[in-house]
């Protein structure tokens, strides 16, 4: 399948997207000096051909759950299924096939307590037929990642044109009293996710553009109520929105996970100076023999190369294993099964 050729229309439309998820196509149009309908356009067939989706996730802190960055070894014959059988799970993102062909990586998230909390790490797993070896690395710390968003995307649209988007953003429904959510602050105790807010996520996890309308009828509420629990939530960091894109048709043919080795007095100094590289993706402190991972996307091989020699070649690494990504089966929660 030939890879989709992004012009400058299509760049700025991801980048609106970056900014603000929900920002309404009429705005976007205004901004990239088109009209609504060329917008709309342009959202379809980023939609059809590069798998664009606009996605609502929860912060861990207000999900209440944890998160493991898991790898298994796999036999080459069984791996693919297995890696399909992940992606499908809800309780899963970021599932893919590395390492020659043997190796799955995924993220799961874990209840802190509960007589299944781990089910899926100690027992599903371990049963798992095809199986050779699992490793699991809590993940302590992310340091870009999840509501950051990958510098290296896009960045078409001047400082102006985001401000007025994040202006539209911040001038929706004010939280009310009956919002479902409350202001948090960042170092204070974290709002946790009701019942009813879980339901309005589950009907945004999958597409976070659906209209208020449609939201009212996936939820059983009414338009205006869903308006302003999505804007309470979003207001106080609960849940945050996120643009899943396929990296290819951003120039990226060269994906892998850095797994490094750091001593812990200088853990912080190196994940804060990786974190403002633009090769990567996402940086986090997690358990284990490795105890810094990060997700590196290049233009090719050679860009790669230069990046380990030159950018990753810091004194406080004593050990870096560099895993291709092979396959990606799901994003951060956009299936990719074809």
């Amino acid at each position: 399948m030939d890879v989709l050729v992004l012009d400058d229309l299509d760049r700025g439309l991801i980048h609106a997207l970056q900014v603000d998820g929900r920002a309404p196509f009429t705005l976007v149009a205004d901004i990239l000096g088109c009209s609504t309908q060329t917008v709309v356009r342009r959202y379809r067939r980023l939609y059809a051909e590069a798998g664009l989706r606009v996605v609502a996730l929860p912060t861990p802190r207000s999900s209440g759950t944890h998160q493991w960055f898991v790898r298994l070894t796999a036999a080459t014959r069984a791996a693919h299924d297995i890696a399909v059988a992940l992606a499908r799970r809800p309780d899963t993102s970021w599932v893919r096939l590395t390492s020659g062909g043997t190796e799955i990586v995924a993220i799961i998230h874990t209840a802190p307590t509960g007589p299944d909390a781990h089910a899926l790490l100690l027992r599903d797993i371990q049963r798992t037929a095809g199986i050779t070896a699992v490793s699991a690395h809590y993940l302590l710390h992310t340091y870009l990642g999840g509501p950051t968003a990958w510098r290296g995307r896009v960045e078409t649209l001047d400082a102006a044109q985001r401000a007025r988007l994040r202006a539209q953003s911040a001038t929706g429904p004010e939280p009310g009293p009956n919002s479902g959510a409350t202001k948090s602050q960042p170092d204070g105790p974290p709002y946790l996710l009701t019942g009813a807010d879980r339901l309005l996520l589950d009907a945004l996890r999958d597409n976070a553009r659906l209209s208020y309308a449609e939201l009212a009828a996936a939820t059983g509420s009414t338009a205006s109520t869903v308006a302003r629990r999505l804007a309470g939530l979003r207001a106080c960091g609960a849940i945050f929105l996120d643009v899943d894109i396929e990296p290819s048709a951003l120039g990226v043919t060269v994906s892998a996970l850095l797994w490094m080795q750091v001593a812990p007095a200088h853990l912080d100094a190196v994940a804060t100076e990786l974190a403002g590289h633009r090769e990567l993706a996402l940086v986090a402190a997690t358990t284990g023999p490795t105890n810094l991972v990060a997700h590196a996307l290049c233009r090719d091989a050679e860009e790669l190369h230069r990046y380990l020699i030159h950018e990753v070649a810091l004194d406080a690494i004593a050990r870096i294993e560099t895993a291709p990504v092979l396959r990606t089966y799901k994003a951060a929660a956009t299936l990719r099964l074809r």
